[in-house]
């Protein structure tokens, strides 16, 4: 159970007026994420953006903690995950013409339901994701720099702030002017998106990410794209589109069999040994490796690590510093409340609920793995697979199959942002029970205007605004619509998930080899350029006899930069997009 003192810095570090601006905040970072995700198919992460915005709103009413900045920006950017999450799934109902089985009251349930669920498992996965693992998670640790550049007095900030406005504005050359072009060394390859992706932020998370977890995910896509869809097409095995379905399948089945190698090899183990009363010994040695591990991104880190660590007080239970055994019933009361919504305000059946609320933990672990490993969150894939377990399993309606994948999709994203902002949290020593009640605050905020945002959009436009070259392209929402017909090759989904499950078990990063078979080969093909810069750039850094740690803040601190000041202008060019096109 967390101590008075844990729950007195929670309290003193999530502070009115932060929730104040906070919650202002988050009504504008949602209704634009809506707007963008369903305009560009794509959602870039608010989080260093409302991490600076959140700094200085707060400087100007004379608050000046880094804890209390990080917070507020947590309250602001949580909805914007479950904002992804909906427009991600349930604009596929709009392009199949079966608009009018679909409601505003249900956008909200399937929005809530998701909501409730991911704060309960990012509640359970913590610890085991963040205090005990050596996952980057790029997102967070960028905010982090961000947070602490703006309290150094020397080249820190300079160099962080200097490569946020090269990012900036060559993403408005980019985005806006289009003096730049958005892909590189695109070639015409059938079946193949090959390029790199004329982005800094990608090319950021790669230098962040490092070469040797990339250097699996651009196995995955070599193979997946040059082996199966190339070679398999040359050889006449297959057409381009059934090979397609094929990858697709087989990186869905890698992926979830990742997932479900955690339950197996960490999971189950942990719970076993709670039930025994042996998890602090674990426990505690666990949390003296991951602190070890975790203080390799930076001098910052490392000691962000352990103040965190101290001040929030590690415990060897199951739930960590955030929940005590008190308070699993609030989280039990959470999941309860999310089957009576799915069950009696979607009116799915409480097989379909159970399914879901299981898958849910499962895939929040494929969703902490692939942040903490790429700084992607692929909610719309993980919707889709426990969708297809569903229309498998039971006789669920088309309509209700994407009410499952929004739940899952919103679960997932909100777990992505969450433990994003959990590990910034770690580095600077935010308190985590004060972490989770901001971004419980913003995300309940954030269903209630996703679920609006999306309405009004629909009212304004209607259905037929909806799909592949109209107004909003919808991307996600428009392959969840495919799929809901089922898996493309249930062969290669099977083999894809015993191969993830058997990858994990040995040591093997199944994860990141799915997310390459899956992803188009341009995303994981710019983020491993980037991990091969950071080779060149460790390499010459030596050469020139700079010291070890100063080379590997320099470069951190720089990537964070670019990668900020991508997302930034990315939050901006929406709110403006937002803006122009409702008064169009």
């Amino acid at each position: 159970m967390s101590t008075s003192s844990d729950r007195a810095q929670a309290c003193g570090q999530l502070s009115p007026v932060g929730i104040a601006i906070g919650v202002v905040g988050c009504v504008v970072i949602t209704a634009s994420s809506v707007y963008t995700a369903l305009k560009m198919g794509s959602l870039p992460w608010p989080t260093i953006f409302t991490s600076i915005t959140a700094l200085v709103l707060l400087r100007a009413f004379g608050h000046r903690s880094l804890n209390e900045a990080n917070i507020t920006q947590i309250v602001m950017s949580a909805g914007s995950m479950v904002a992804g999450g909906l427009a991600f799934t349930i604009p596929g109902i709009w392009m199949l013409g079966l608009a009018d089985h679909t409601s505003m009251a249900e956008m909200l349930f399937v929005a809530l339901a998701g909501t409730l669920l991911g704060l309960v498992c990012t509640a359970l996965i913590r610890r085991r994701f963040v205090a005990e693992s050596d996952l980057e998670y790029p997102i967070g640790t960028a905010a982090a720099e961000t947070l602490a550049a703006t309290t150094s007095r020397g080249g820190t900030g300079k160099k962080l702030f200097l490569s946020m406005g090269i990012a900036g504005v060559y993403s408005v050359l980019r985005d806006v002017l289009g003096v730049v072009p958005q892909m590189l060394l695109a070639l015409p390859i059938p079946g193949v998106t090959f390029g790199i992706y004329n982005s800094p932020m990608m090319l950021s998370v790669g230098f962040l990410v490092g070469f040797g977890a990339l250097a699996f995910a651009m196995a995955g896509a070599v193979f997946a794209n040059f082996g199966l869809v190339v070679g398999g097409t040359a050889a006449g095995l297959w057409d381009v589109a059934t090979a397609g379905g094929i990858v697709k399948s087989l990186g869905m089945g890698l992926m979830m069999g990742s997932g479900l190698g955690v339950v197996l090899k960490d999971i189950l183990p942990a719970l076993v040994r709670m039930a025994q009363g042996r998890d602090d010994v674990h426990a505690g040695s666990g949390e003296g490796s991951g602190t070890a591990s975790t203080g390799k991104d930076s001098g910052t880190a490392s000691a962000g690590k352990g103040s965190a660590a101290a001040a929030s007080g590690e415990r060897g239970d199951l739930f960590g510093d955030l929940t005590g055994r008190y308070d699993a019933g609030v989280l039990a009361l959470m999941v309860a409340a999310s089957a009576l919504v799915i069950c009696l305000g979607l009116s799915l059946s409480p097989l379909v609920a159970v399914v879901i609320i299981l898958l849910s933990f499962v895939t929040t672990i494929m969703s902490a793995q692939s942040v903490g490993q790429t700084g992607i969150d692929p909610m719309e894939i993980f919707g889709l697979i426990v969708l297809l377990i569903v229309a498998v399993i039971s006789q669920t309606p088309p309509v209700k199959l994407f009410f499952v994948a929004g739940i899952v999709a919103v679960t997932c994203g909100l777990a992505g942002d969450v433990m994003s902002d959990f590990k910034t949290g770690a580095i600077i020593g935010t308190n985590p029970r004060a972490m989770w009640v901001g971004q419980a605050i913003g995300a309940l905020l954030g269903v209630v205007v996703a679920a609006v945002t999306m309405s009004a959009l629909f009212t304004a436009y209607g259905p037929d605004a909806f799909g592949v070259g109209k107004a909003f392209v919808a991307a996600q929402a428009s392959v969840v619509a495919t799929m809901v017909s089922g898996i493309p090759s249930v062969p290669a989904f099977v083999i894809g998930l015993a191969a993830g499950i058997g990858m994990y078990l040995v040591g093997l990063p199944s994860m990141m080899i799915g997310l390459g078979v899956y992803l188009p080969f341009y995303m994981p093909f710019s983020m491993f350029v980037g991990s091969v810069a950071k080779l060149v750039f460790d390499h010459f850094a030596r050469k020139a006899g700079v010291d070890e740690q100063a080379e590997r803040e320099t470069g951190i601190v720089c990537a964070s930069g670019l990668l900020g000041g991508e997302s930034i202008v990315g939050v901006v060019i929406a709110l403006v997009s937002v803006a122009t096109g409702l008064a169009g």
